[in-house]
């Protein structure tokens, strides 16, 4: 059976996909956006707000940046064509690391509005600030960087690892 590239897919099944591979530079652009919105939540104690950076964690892992009005203002106008530049690198660790992003939000929002431990969910988003801020004034993916020492125990499939190493691979393995 012929592997579906990601041309071929249509429908929800098109909808649901994480890009690979990514654009750093837009990649980059989101997470300079997740760290002023996550700067403003503490700063201005607008705890509502994590509704709106959970949702956009949740919109990102699951497919991409179609669904998140950050990573389509980041795919679309910020790195295209503000910045133009653009720099491929693997999906899957981004994914993983926007995982983790939304685990922090949830984490965040259930401190807030399960237990009212505000100052515990600030303290959960400042871990986010600090690794969203790596990510777009260093350039050092936390994610990225955890995501590759799960590959080399290991814990990462041997299909998604090839992918990570290949930057032109188009079909998906398994599909």
């Amino acid at each position: 059976m012929a592997a579906i590239t990601a041309d071929q897919r249509t429908g929800l099944r098109a909808l649901f996909t994480f890009p690979h591979p990514v654009n750093e530079y837009a990649a980059r652009s989101v997470a300079a956006m997740v760290f002023v919105l996550a700067v403003v939540i503490i700063a201005a104690d607008i705890p509502w707000l994590l509704f709106v950076l959970g949702y956009g964690f949740l919109a990102r892992v699951l497919t991409g940046p179609k669904l998140s009005p950050m990573g389509l203002l980041a795919t679309r106008l910020i790195a295209p064509r503000l910045l133009r530049r653009s720099k491929a690198v693997a999906g899957p660790p981004k994914q993983f690391a926007q995982t983790i992003g939304l685990t922090f939000s949830v984490v965040a929002l259930v401190l807030v509005y399960g237990f009212g431990l505000v100052g515990a969910a600030y303290a959960v988003l400042g871990v986010l600030v600090l690794f969203a801020g790596l990510e777009a004034f260093v350039g050092f993916c936390a994610g990225c960087f955890v995501f590759g020492y799960l590959m080399r125990w290991g814990l990462i499939s041997k299909e998604t690892c090839e992918r990570c190493n290949n930057l032109t691979l188009t079909a998906e393995p398994g599909a």
